[in-house]
């Protein structure tokens, strides 16, 4: 069963995120890789990353199994006899401090490289939660550094609402989703596609080496893929508001949107 929406499903940035963005870097290698040869590889590349989680992130996003496990265990027992009526007073804590945790995350990207050399031609970035924050912002923006100086081309593809945009929003319209490129020795400026919410996600370039013509990247049948592989329609509850929720006219069109694909 397709996704009930017409471009990014808004209910896939919740806890199935890591799932997603795995199997997105999949998709993207395997539809690039026979536009590529026999002068270029797609390669996935994975790397970890150390995390912390602050206060005010939702630890289901971040740690998806936290949410799974709690829907196991809710209603498999009666409650526990009280500490009052066993007889046993707790004794309160008489200090509470502050605690950090760390988790690692690991991050796919894919890396198009020329056959000749194994040089790095194109990185494609889909951002994660952790690139948008804290450390794993740092160690992203470091990345983004180390990609420009090589002279490589660097595709983001961030659809994800919340978090920092690695490119800052400059007179273009603001929109939920963006796909950015910075191509190869023009540091300075960043082509930018917003994507709203109602739009069908882009078909865009992945540059390679002058003189061959950039490869179209389809996104929208890349996500189309990985929803109808994973079955995400029998983990997703379109009944209650996604994780983050929407907000304003874009939360009243998705009501709208799921009771037409519901009658």
């Amino acid at each position: 069963m397709p996704s009930p929406f017409p471009g990014m499903d808004p209910y896939l940035e919740g806890y199935l995120w890591p799932d997603v963005h795995h199997r997105l870097a999949t998709q993207i290698s395997i539809q690039l890789a026979p536009l590529l040869a026999p002068r270029y590889v797609a390669r996935i590349v994975i790397r970890t990353v150390m995390e912390e989680l602050r206060a005010s992130d939702s630890v289901t996003v971040m740690i998806p199994d936290v949410e799974v496990f709690a829907a196991r265990r809710a209603g498999a027992a009666p409650p526990l006899e009280s500490a009052e009526a066993a007889g046993a007073a707790i004794a309160p804590a008489p200090a509470v401090w502050p605690q950090s945790l760390t988790f690692e995350a690991e991050i796919s990207s894919v890396e198009i490289r020329d056959v000749a050399g194994g040089t790095l031609v194109t990185s494609i970035e889909i951002l994660s939660p952790t690139n948008k924050h804290g450390a794993g912002w740092d160690e992203y923006q470091a990345k983004r550094r180390r990609v420009i100086l090589a002279q490589a081309h660097l595709l983001e593809i961030d659809l994800l609402r919340e978090g920092q945009r690695p490119v800052p929003r400059v007179g273009s319209p603001r929109a939920p989703y963006y796909v950015f490129l910075t191509r190869a020795g023009h540091p300075g400026r960043a082509e930018v596609w917003p994507i709203q919410l109602r739009d069908p996600l882009p078909i865009v370039p992945v540059p390679l080496r002058p003189p061959d013509a950039d490869a179209p990247l389809n996104l929208a049948k890349a996500l189309a893929a990985i929803y109808d592989e994973a079955r995400y329609d029998l983990s997703l509850d379109y009944g209650q508001p996604p994780s983050p929720p929407l907000e304003g006219a874009e939360a009243e069109w998705a009501v709208e949107l799921l009771g037409k694909k519901q009658t």
